[in-house]
């Protein structure tokens, strides 16, 4: 798939996951917990997205940013790599604390620990769309470039 499908792909998912988490945090705003059927679909539809969307990242941007060659690329791509790592881990151990009896058990931690994991979240979504995804597209906009070049006959002369 060509990267700026991917990158398109990776776009929709961010605002999935932002309406997603919105959608979990109005349920917390609540002084008990919702239906527990209802909250376990709304967790379950976002942790589908956000691995879905991890995999994206790790199988096909972050490889594709880092044979670029370019020093500076690769530095960013690695940070983010690294970061993304710990964020999903954190996800994990939160979903996987935050059982529906648990939920019931401790509605007010599980509001505050939802909170908190949304949050960085959402710090990461921005960033990405801010630093890294511009990148991708710098990338995908140069790449277009140099493929209608050699389609079309034409050197690209420095």
């Amino acid at each position: 798939m060509p990267l700026s499908s991917e990158m398109q792909r990776l776009r929709a998912e961010h605002a999935a996951l932002v309406t997603l988490s919105r959608i979990i945090l109005d349920m917390t705003r609540a002084s008990h917990p919702p239906d527990a059927t209802e909250l376990a679909s709304a967790r379950g539809v976002l942790r589908e997205t956000l691995v879905r969307h991890l995999k994206c990242e790790d199988w096909v941007l972050y490889p594709r940013l880092n044979a670029t060659g370019d020093p500076e690329l690769m530095r960013i791509t690695r940070a983010f790599e690294l970061e993304m790592g710990d964020l999903a881990a954190e996800f994990v151990a939160y979903d996987d604390t935050w059982t529906a009896e648990r939920v019931a058990a401790d509605w007010p931690g599980f509001c505050r620990e939802t909170a908190r994991i949304f949050d960085m979240l959402a710090v990461r979504v921005e960033r990405e769309e801010r630093e890294l995804y511009p990148l991708a597209d710098k990338l995908y906009a140069a790449s277009s470039a140099i493929d209608i070049a050699v389609r079309d006959g034409s050197t690209i002369s420095s």
